[in-house]
């Protein structure tokens, strides 16, 4: 184990330091990546280590970072593309969507480009600046979508993101990079967290939480006080790869507690909520012990004023409630 702590910032960092330094195919592209070390910091001291072929600031043009991604990557480069904020995304939509989603299918060659960003909202970003764009990548058969949610998977996602062949959407959630609590030890070996398998966080056997990214943190707090105020054991499942799900880790879940309730913090209607209820109803639907329920953001536009934020985001209160009704049922 490494003998300092990390950040959650600090390993996405190390990540992409360590696999420029294995793999001379992979390089950094974005707005200020190079000069500024981006907008966050992230890709900070990477332009004097790796030089400027390799470390690449590019013109403030979303569609022009997505469309040399999927080029370079063509030819047999790993480009890694730094959204500033993940909302710009939509700027490359017809990129993501039309090109690097479908070209490893149409013409069966690798398409391993990874497009990541800071995602999400807590940070009085306002609607520009706090987007959670996962369902509608989730919703692109071609793309891989994770959110890691922890230090330690949001190195070993997205270093096994990089080495993926297939176009991979990286969400970071700025709310995570430097809160104190998410800080630890990492191994000082390489290691990978495989894309594609979800993991247990809280055991429990009265209900089960499916969350993922900064949400799982606010469905453990809300666990806890159920485990002390209403001797309930609620299981918390971190998804933490959306695309592909894990659904054996899911309907395990499912099976041993019979009640599900779903927590993100994209809005209610079209999320990542409603495939997994399809899902459950489709499949678990004589292991359910009452109905399947979501706690997301409203349907409305991400507001500027903190108090409202405050509102508009899902929170350990809210899950509370919904798990309470739920356990009543």
């Amino acid at each position: 184990m490494n003998d300092r702590k990390v950040t959650y910032l600090e390993a996405i960092s190390q990540a992409i330091r360590e696999e420029m330094a294995r793999d001379e195919a992979v390089f950094l592209l974005g707005e200020d990546v190079g000069s500024y070390g981006g907008a966050f910091k992230v890709s900070a001291g990477l332009l004097a280590e790796f030089g400027a072929d390799r470390v690449i600031d590019t013109p403030m043009s979303e569609a022009a970072i997505i469309g040399s991604a999927v080029g370079s990557a063509l030819m047999g480069m790993r480009p890694i593309a730094e959204m500033q904020f993940i909302d710009f995304i939509t700027c490359g939509f017809d990129q993501i969507i039309n090109m690097a989603s479908k070209m490893y299918w149409r013409v069966g060659m690798p398409v391993p480009i990874v497009v990541r960003g800071p995602s999400g909202g807590g940070t009085k970003g306002g609607p520009f600046h706090s987007s959670s764009p996962e369902a509608w990548f989730f919703h692109s058969p071609g793309m891989k979508v994770v959110v890691p949610s922890t230090t330690y998977d949001a190195k070993g996602m997205l270093k096994a993101a990089i080495r993926d062949n297939n176009p991979v959407l990286y969400l970071e959630h700025k709310l995570l990079y430097r809160l104190p609590e998410l800080r630890e030890e990492l191994p000082t070996d390489d290691y990978i967290v495989p894309l594609g398998k979800a993991i247990v966080r809280r055991e429990g056997e009265d209900m089960t939480i499916l969350t993922y990214g900064a949400m799982v943190h606010q469905c453990l707090k809300a666990a806890q006080t159920l485990e002390e105020d209403d001797d309930l054991e609620v299981e918390v499942l971190d998804l933490r790869s959306l695309a592909p799900l894990d659904y054996e880790a899911i309907t395990a879940s499912v099976k041993r507690t019979n009640k599900v309730l779903i927590v993100h913090e994209d809005t209610l209607t079209g999320g990542i909520g409603a495939e997994l209820s399809a899902i459950l109803a489709q499949d678990l639907f004589e292991y359910l012990d009452g109905p399947i329920t979501r706690v997301a953001a409203p349907d409305v536009p991400f507001p500027y004023a903190p108090a409202l934020e405050a509102a508009y985001l899902p929170n350990a209160a809210k899950i509370l409630s919904a798990a309470r009704a739920l356990a009543a049922y």
